[in-house]
């Protein structure tokens, strides 16, 4: 598809549209393939249908991406709806601004993903790995999934400068994920999300509260000194309530990757072939694993914005305030983009000289003014640091007993036993 932008006129191209009041009940059964679905049986990278009532355009591809992350035709206000901001992102944060403000914001964000700090936070999840693998020793089984949450709310709140007691680093850890969970959630899910926000929130206010009273410290450069010292556009130093917000928005992507690390887990059991060209590789190697791992799993179903200013592509009219939303999954599963896409090869990536806009599972674009995750170079290395551990300094058993299918239409999705190891042994 060629990429043709025109701002304003009134020219009508035609868009598939699909049939029904509504498609809500469609797009929860069939999860991260809803989008991707519908382009196949249109033909098109772009179609109109109804999502809780209001009419949305859904597209995907490269190009699709390249739309979607240009600033002057889509901002992110009033793209998340409040139960994905009382849940995962926090209301009002920088997922929902745009422009100079965004800009801004984002430098803060930025200035922490600096490579001596990503250095940092690895050499602490080396650590506590290290710790972790000791414990899983004596442990008849260990559930990864929910081991690696723990892993990572430590090394995260270590890193980020705020205190956490050892007694409560289950508690904290459990409701980064609920609220990561609660993504796509509807009924019991959805709530616990709420109620985990609601709890990380009151702690972290008080985290910002003591830290500005010089109750405790936290060294220049932590994300807890940033967020609570930081000066808007204006001058003006975020709420206690807004720092709290931006400073779990540091913390919680942290602990989400734990996600990846258990695809990571996954992919090593399903294509053994590939551990044994990471024990015997070197760092590309690794590169290698961790990008496939995020392309070929799936992390986020699809992201959304708003029309901030009509326009055509390709004959298509785009109307101000209108929802769009750009398929991840499909994108990171383009044939056109990725060969033999369903096919679990790292070796695609050796020499590889992608662009902003083909693997998106974090979002596309520009790190430093647009709205692709300010983290996705933190969970790479952190990644990296997990799979090495993993694969050359552990020794385990994946009983086959368990369950490791991942459903696509449970949006975020895992394995469905969260991937389960026995027989644990360090390497000497």
């Amino acid at each position: 598809m060629s990429s043709v932008i025109q701002q304003g006129g009134s020219t009508t191209g035609k868009i598939p549209r699909e049939k029904g009041l509504d498609q809500t009940l469609a797009l929860l059964r069939e999860g991260y393939e809803f989008i991707s679905n519908r382009c196949e049986l249109f033909q098109s990278d772009i179609f109109e249908t109804r999502l809780m009532g209001e009419k949305v355009i859904c597209m995907s591809g490269e190009e699709a991406a390249r739309i979607f992350y240009n600033p002057r035709l889509f901002q992110r206000k009033g793209a998340a709806p409040k139960r994905v901001q009382k849940t995962l992102f926090g209301e009002s944060a920088i997922q929902t601004m745009d422009g100079a403000a965004h800009e801004h914001r984002k430098q803060l964000f930025m200035s922490l993903m600096v490579p001596e700090r990503i250095s940092m936070l690895k050499d602490l999840t080396q650590q506590y790995f290290a710790i972790a693998g000791s414990e899983w020793e004596g442990k008849k089984e260990v559930i990864l999934f929910d081991e690696m949450q723990k892993i990572l709310c430590k090394a995260a709140c270590k890193w980020a400068g705020v205190p956490l007691n050892e007694a409560e680093v289950g508690k904290r850890a459990d409701d980064f994920g609920k609220m990561v969970d609660a993504f796509g959630a509807v009924g019991p899910r959805h709530w616990q999300g709420r109620r985990a926000r609601n709890r990380a929130e009151k702690w972290i206010r008080k985290v910002i509260e003591y830290f500005r009273s010089g109750k405790i410290q936290a060294p220049e450069g932590t994300a807890l000194h940033a967020m609570a010292t930081y000066r808007d556009t204006e001058g003006k130093p975020l709420s206690v309530q807004m720092a709290a917000v931006e400073l779990i928005n540091i913390l919680r992507p942290i602990v989400a990757i734990a996600t990846y690390f258990t695809f990571c887990a996954l992919a090593l059991y399903e294509f053994p072939e590939s551990r044994e060209q990471i024990v015997s590789g070197n760092e590309e190697d690794l590169y290698m694993f961790v990008q496939e791992v995020r392309r070929y799993y799936p992390f986020g179903p699809f992201l959304g914005a708003r029309v901030c200013s009509g326009f055509q592509w390709n004959g298509v009219p785009f109307k101000k305030g209108q929802l769009v939303l750009l398929d991840v999954y499909g994108t990171n599963h383009d044939p056109r983009l990725w060969d033999d896409p369903f096919l679990f090869w790292p070796e695609r990536f050796r020499n590889w000289r992608g662009g902003l806009f083909d693997l998106v599972p974090q979002g596309g674009g520009d790190f430093h003014t647009g709205h692709r995750c300010a983290g996705e170079l933190v969970t790479i290395e952190v990644m990296k640091t997990g799979l090495s551990f993993l694969t050359k300094q552990l020794e385990y058993n994946v009983p086959d007993t368990q369950n490791v299918s991942v459903s696509l239409t449970r949006m975020p999705t895992l394995p469905e036993s969260r991937f389960i190891i026995d027989q644990v042994k360090l390497k000497t």
